[in-house]
C-alpha cells in the first residue's frame, strides 16, 4: 500500500505539472502489469498462448474511514485514453493523502553565508526554504511591505514595523499559503515546487545596494539580497533546477519587474543558462498618474508615488535594470513602475493586478474610510481601472480581475477568483504549458487554456468571484449592491451609461451576473 501511495503521489505531480510525461512516469508504473496484458493481448501470434484465466476478486475490509475508491476501467486505455487518464488522476488524488500526512509543510530559516548582505538595521538577511526532492521546478517569492524613503520616516517605520527592517525576530518556520502552499488542494500546480520565501527587510522596493553610512542610517540592499540567496540556493539544488519562477506581491511584485532580469543575467553568468527564469508579478504595476488630491510629501501614503520614488533612489542607492536603465537616463525612477519597465524586460512575466487596488487608491488619496465617496471620487476609482486596462493591453500574460483589493496569490482565496470563467492557478497553468511549447517551436496556444485575462466591466467588484468585503466599521459581509452604494454608485446614472433600465441592472447585480 505504501508502494502505491508513493507511486501516486508521483503520478499526481505528473498529471498537473508535466503532462507530456503522464504516459511514461505515471501510467506505466502504477499498471505494468496491465499494460503487459493489453501487448500480449494485441500479439496475435506469440508462441504457446496459455489459456486466460479469472484472477480472484479481491476483498477489501472497511476500516471505517472516508476514503474514496476509484476503480480502475483498463479497456478505457484501447479506446479512450483521456477517459483513462481521468480515472488516474482521481486515484492518485484520492491516494496522495496516505502518503502526505506525514510530510513537513513548514518552510526552515537560512541567514546568508554572505554576512556582509544585511537588512536595514545591519541584522543579516535570509530567506525561508523548504525541499522538495527531486523537482527541478523552484519558485522564490519576494515579500512585500511598502518603503520608506529617508532618514525621518525610516526611524517611524523602524519603531512601528521593525520585522520589516530586521531579522531580529523572525520565526524559525514558515508556513506557505497560496502559490506557497505545499497542499496540492489549495495550490494546484505548484504544490511540489522546491519553495523559496524571501522577508522583506531592505524598505527599497528589492532595489538598493548601498551599505549603511552615517546620512542614511540604515543599509539598502534588496537587489543584493535577492542576488545572495540565489547564489545560496545553487548549493542546495537548484544549479539541477529546470524552471526558477520569480514571484512576488505589492514592493515584492515591483520587485520582480526590477530583478527578474539580473536573476536570469546571473545565472547565466554562473555557468547555468540551461535554467529558465520567469517571473509572476502581483500587485506591483503601479501607475504614476496625478493623484486625487495632491498633498504635501512627507510620508510614504501622502506622497505622490513618483515624488517618493525619486527620493527613494538616491536614498537607497537603487539599480535598476540596465535596458530600461539606458532607455531612462537621468529618469531611472520610470523603472519602477510597470507599463515602463515591462516593454525592457525579456524574461518571460505574468502581471496579476486588481483592476481597483487599494494600495494605488492610497497612494492617490483615495481613502475609504467607511464614509460613502464623493462623485468626484467614484469618477476617479473608474478612471483608474480604464488606466490600469489601457496599460495591461499589451501584456500577453496577464490577469486582471475588476475587484477593489491588493495582493492576492499568498492568499488562501487565490484559487476562487475568476476572469471570464479560468481561475488563476489554471491561467498560470496555462501560461506554463504555452512557455513549455514555445521552448519546442511550437508557438500556439494551448487550446482552451487563457493567458491574457482582464475584467471589461467598468466597477470595482462588479465580478462576482471578488474576495468578499465587508465593512470597515461594524464587520459585517457586503454584498455587491451594497458596497456599490456604500461606494456612492448611483443606478439610474450607471444604467444611462450602459443604455440599459435600472432595474435590470439592479438584478445582474443581485445574481452576480
Amino acid at each position: 500500500m505504501l508502494h502505491l501511495c508513493l507511486t501516486c503521489t508521483v503520478c499526481y505531480w505528473v498529471v498537473n505539472l508535466r503532462p507530456e510525461l503522464d504516459f511514461v512516469l505515471c501510467i506505466f508504473p502504477l499498471l505494468s502489469f496491465r499494460l503487459v496484458f493489453f501487448a500480449a493481448r494485441r500479439f496475435r501470434g506469440g508462441r504457446n498462448p496459455q489459456p486466460r484465466r479469472t484472477p480472484p476478486s479481491p476483498t477489501y475490509r472497511d476500516r471505517g474511514d472516508t476514503t474514496e475508491s476509484f476503480p480502475l476501467d483498463f479497456t478505457a486505455v484501447e479506446e479512450n485514453m483521456d477517459n483513462f487518464m481521468t480515472q488516474v488522476k482521481n486515484l492518485a488524488q484520492s491516494l496522495y493523502p496516505c502518503s502526505a500526512q506525514k510530510l513537513d509543510y513548514d518552510m526552515k530559516l537560512h541567514f546568508l553565508e554572505n554576512t556582509s548582505v544585511t537588512c536595514n538595521d545591519g541584522t543579516p538577511a535570509g530567506y525561508y526554504m523548504k525541499e522538495s526532492r527531486g523537482s527541478r521546478r523552484w519558485l522564490i517569492f519576494l515579500e512585500g511591505g511598502w518603503y520608506c524613503f529617508n532618514k525621518e520616516n525610516c526611524d517611524s517605520r523602524y519603531d512601528t514595523m521593525r520585522r520589516l527592517m530586521s531579522s531580529s525576530k523572525w520565526p524559525q518556520t514558515k508556513t506557505g499559503t497560496g502559490i506557497l502552499s505545499p497542499l496540492p488542494e489549495e495550490n494546484p500546480h505548484w504544490w511540489n515546487a522546491n519553495m523559496v520565501f524571501i522577508p522583506y527587510c531592505s524598505s527599497d522596493v528589492w532595489s538598493g545596494a548601498s551599505a549603511k553610512t552615517d546620512h542614511s542610517g540604515y543599509a539598502f540592499m534588496g537587489s543584493l539580497i535577492i542576488q545572495e540567496v540565489v547564489k545560496d540556493l545553487l548549493n542546495k539544488g537548484l544549479d539541477n533546477a529546470k524552471v526558477l519562477l520569480l514571484a512576488g506581491s505589492s514592493a515584492g511584485g515591483t520587485g520582480v519587474l526590477l530583478n527578474v532580469d539580473p536573476v536570469a543575467e546571473l545565472l547565466e553568468g554562473l555557468g547555468h543558462p540551461g535554467i529558465q527564469v520567469r517571473g509572476l508579478a502581483d500587485s506591483g504595476w503601479f501607475l504614476d498618474n496625478k493623484q486625487y488630491r495632491s498633498t504635501d510629501c512627507h510620508d510614504t501614503i501622502s506622497c505622490a508615488p513618483t515624488e517618493a520614488i525619486k527620493r527613494g533612489i538616491k536614498y537607497w542607492g537603487s539599480v535598476v535594470p540596465e535596458r530600461c536603465r539606458q532607455v531612462h537616463l537621468g529618469e531611472e525612477w520610470n523603472c519602477f513602475f510597470g507599463y515602463r519597465v515591462f516593454p525592457s524586460i525579456k524574461s518571460p512575466v505574468f502581471v496579476v493586478q486588481w483592476l481597483f487596488d487599494e494600495a494605488q487608491l492610497t497612494v492617490d488619496n483615495i481613502h475609504l474610510t467607511g464614509q460613502p465617496v464623493q462623485e468626484g471620487q467614484w469618477r476617479y476609482i473608474q478612471n483608474l481601472g480604464i488606466e490600469l486596462r489601457n496599460t495591461l493591453k499589451d501584456v500577453p500574460a496577464m490577469f486582471a480581475p475588476a475587484c477593489l483589493s491588493h495582493e492576492v496569490i499568498t492568499r488562501n482565496y487565490w484559487i476562487d477568483v475568476q476572469v471570464k470563467g479560468t481561475s488563476l492557478p489554471r491561467a498560470l497553468h496555462c501560461w506554463d504549458r504555452s512557455l513549455q511549447d514555445n521552448s519546442r517551436n511550437n508557438k500556439a496556444p494551448p487550446k482552451g487554456c487563457p493567458v491574457h485575462l482582464i475584467d471589461s466591466c467598468p466597477w470595482p467588484h462588479c465580478n462576482p468571484t471578488c474576495p468578499t468585503i465587508r465593512d470597515q466599521f461594524t464587520g459585517q459581509e457586503m454584498n455587491v449592491i451594497q458596497f456599490l452604494m456604500h461606494m456612492g454608485f448611483d443606478v439610474q446614472k450607471m444604467a444611462q451609461q450602459q443604455g440599459m433600465d435600472p432595474s435590470k441592472l439592479l438584478g445582474m447585480l443581485s445574481s452576480g451576473s
